[in-house]
């Protein structure tokens, strides 16, 4: 059974950090491209930032809206993939999934051909 397991969200005030991880079990952890989606209440769903399957040679990806405060992260004995949320602003505000394409590259524009989800998880930004 493939599982996507999100963990670390929650309540932050504007300025601070969280760092969200998503534990992936199920695959060959390698094969696949894993990415950070979130979902604003009444908005589309949005890429984040993704880690690139070893079979496209890795590489890490991000969304225009988070470049240069978000960090994602690969941790391959632990088969998790970790986002690291610095200066954080409420328009972070989202549910926040972890994503599983398999062979893929940057996943951030192609949330719609992802072949695996996390359940989700909140990360509230307080102003």
């Amino acid at each position: 059974e493939v599982q996507l397991v999100e963990s670390g969200g929650g309540l932050v005030q504007a300025g601070g950090s969280l760092r969200l991880s998503c534990e992936v079990s199920g695959v060959t952890f390698d094969e696949y491209a894993i990415g950070w989606f979130r979902q604003a209440s009444g908005k589309e769903r949005e890429g984040v930032a993704s880690v690139g399957s070893g079979y496209r040679g890795g590489g890490v990806y991000y969304g225009d809206s988070v470049k240069g405060r978000f960090t994602v992260s690969a941790d391959d004995a632990k088969n998790t993939v970790h986002l690291q949320m610095n200066s954080l602003k409420p328009e972070d505000t989202a549910a926040y999934y972890c994503g599983a394409l398999l062979r893929g590259s940057d996943i951030t524009w192609y949330s719609d051909y992802v072949d695996y989800w996390g359940q989700g998880i909140q990360v509230i930004v307080s102003s």
